[in-house]
């Protein structure tokens, strides 16, 4: 490896480490001082503060700093064409799911949310959320997004 590919790849901690060593001789001139004999714990403690607020400036942007990029691809996916969906009537019943969470299963598939689940069905947003809790309570899940593939896969909705 080149002594330029070294430098580039590593040049903060480099300069880092010059800056530590051009600190420690400006410290060790100012020791043999006067001034330093004198408020050599004031100076020490001014010192040490700004090479923390250093420290912390440069962390602060180092950690600011976003570390990856997001790279967007957009693929064309041919989807094969569905068939006409049948009601799986069996399922429905096992699992006793009443017309009206059904419905609210269908706009849930439709990406809706609650308010405008309850909009559209004429109810309250509290009744909405009364039936999505039963409807994830029958289909043994925990989110909106896995009723929707549980149902799918029952054959509840299309």
């Amino acid at each position: 490896m080149g002594l330029r590919k070294l430098f580039t790849k590593n040049w903060e901690i480099l300069l880092y480490g010059a800056a530590l060593a051009l600190l420690l001789l400006l410290m060790q001139w100012l020791e043999a001082r006067f001034l330093v004999r004198s408020r050599s714990t004031e100076i020490y403690i001014g010192l040490i503060a700004l090479v923390f607020t250093g420290l912390g400036i440069w962390l602060a942007l180092k950690l600011a700093r976003p570390k990856k990029e997001t790279i967007i691809i957009e693929k064309e996916i041919p989807v094969p064409a569905q068939k006409e969906f049948v009601l799986n009537e069996a399922e429905l019943e096992r699992l006793s799911i009443s017309k009206r969470e059904l419905e609210v299963l269908k706009l849930m598939a439709e990406g809706l949310s609650n308010a405008e689940i309850a909009e559209r069905l004429f109810v309250s947003l509290n009744t909405v959320k009364t039936h999505s809790s039963k409807l994830f309570e029958k289909l043994e899940v925990k989110r909106r997004t896995q009723a929707v593939e549980v149902g799918k896969r029952l054959g509840l909705i299309g």
